[in-house]
């Protein structure tokens, strides 16, 4: 097939190099720009190295993960979703495994075999891939795209262009937010930016002095102005500054907008949630009756990690030597709701450059979700990041790049092919 010019794709990560890729495989002649040393820097560190591919769940769960804007992946996902993207990794060498809660990693668990896989496929559909390339601007005539001008001046002649920059977290591997302003140049509109999946400040020294404790088999729930919102269950971890881990991030960006217009903001944790008060209050009195003469700072090595018994003790103010069988009813109860309700005033999350992802970006009511397409500048496409779009963990958002990128390659060969 004779190759046509011509498609430039912006940023090199997981979304833009599929869309080069696929692009380049239906004929289409393609150019993927990267500013950085070598394309997908950020994919090699995902899922702490071990790149969390997709998840394996249906379809309308997949998507609730994405919040109120997840109805938007109907239509890429109706193109190409989780048993597509598997079948592509294994055409490209990367074999997968699925683990707890449904996630799909590569055995390997190495996030490079999978950036390395996935750059050779595009090079060998025969896309140009050229890095210590940042973009200026994408100049537009009568509202269709013409050329893209580089950082130095140089402009590129484009039939079409597809902005995959990224967010504007994690700032080392490129993703600085220079789609936003490119896009909001040519007058799409852009949801404010904020950081989402990010660690949590919380108020007072308690988180520091657990610092470094994972706890597993917890229930999170998020308070805002004294009011129970939703709850996360897993595993979260103690900082030096606060909170962390899988449960807490997935709360962090209800957190981040709450905070955002000056609510009070608390987490509240449930260290037995697998108990209702009732079974849990028969669990303590039979922990009491069978420790009656041990003190209570010894007993509580049954029922919790040994960093967290002094707080405890402070929590329901009883002194760890105080005997178990002198205990009254009332400190039990005390006890139990401390249990049920470990609570933590939130003052801020970490800054956005310490966020696994970005939320905010190009607002979807100005995309075609059928093509990915611009309805404002004919022959702009978008994918990825750059969208107002963002999910929990779990590897929903990888699989929403793949998605849109392969969505955005796709329709924008057929486009130049027509």
């Amino acid at each position: 097939m004779t190759k046509q010019r011509n498609l430039i794709v912006i940023g090199g990560g997981p979304a833009g190099l599929m869309a080069a890729g696929i692009a380049a495989q239906n004929g289409i002649s393609t150019l993927l720009l990267e500013k950085m040393e070598q394309p997908g820097r950020k994919l090699r560190i995902t899922g702490k190295g071990r790149c969390n591919l997709t998840n394996q769940t249906e379809l309308r769960t997949f998507i609730a993960h994405f919040g109120k804007n997840g109805p938007f992946l109907y239509q890429p996902f109706s193109r190409f979703f989780i048993d597509d993207l598997l079948a592509f990794l294994h055409k490209i060498g990367v074999e997968i495994v699925v683990e707890r809660g449904g996630r799909i990693f590569p055995t390997s668990e190495n996030a490079n075999e999978v950036t390395d896989a996935l750059i050779g496929w595009v090079k060998a559909q025969g896309a140009e891939i050229r890095t210590h390339s940042p973009v200026r601007e994408i100049l537009v005539h009568d509202s269709v795209v013409q050329r893209v001008v580089l950082g130095d001046g140089t402009e590129l002649p484009a039939r079409a262009v597809i902005l995959a920059t990224g967010g504007a977290s994690y700032m080392g591997t490129g993703s600085s937010g220079d789609g936003y302003r490119i896009a909001e140049k040519l007058g799409h509109t852009i949801i404010p930016i904020r950081p989402a999946l990010v660690p949590l400040k919380t108020v007072g020294d308690v988180a520091r002095r657990m610092q470094g404790l994972s706890l597993k088999n917890v229930r999170a729930t998020l308070l805002v102005n004294g009011k129970k919102t939703t709850s996360a269950f897993g595993e979260m971890l103690f900082t030096h500054f606060g909170l962390s881990g899988p449960i807490i991030l997935t709360l962090s960006g209800q957190v981040v907008d709450a905070l955002r217009i000056g609510n009070k903001v608390e987490i509240s944790i449930d260290l037995k949630p697998a108990l209702d008060e009732k079974k849990l209050d028969a669990r303590l009195l039979r922990e009491l009756d069978a420790h009656g003469k041990q003190q209570f700072g010894n007993m509580l090595k049954a029922l919790l990690p040994q960093k967290m018994i002094p707080l405890c003790a402070e929590g329901v103010d009883i002194p760890e030597e105080k005997l178990c069988n002198q205990i009254t009813a009332r400190e039990r109860e005390v006890w139990l709701h401390w249990l049920k309700d470990v609570r933590f005033s939130v003052s801020e999350s970490l800054p956005l450059e310490a966020a696994i992802i970005t939320a905010g970006g190009v607002d979807l009511s100005e995309v075609d979700a059928r093509t990915m397409q611009s309805k404002l500048v004919q022959g702009l496409f978008f994918a990825g990041e750059v969208l107002d779009l963002n999910a929990d963990t779990g590897g929903y958002n990888l699989q929403a790049a793949f998605s849109t990128g392969w969505l955005a390659g796709s329709t924008a060969a057929e486009m130049m092919n027509s």
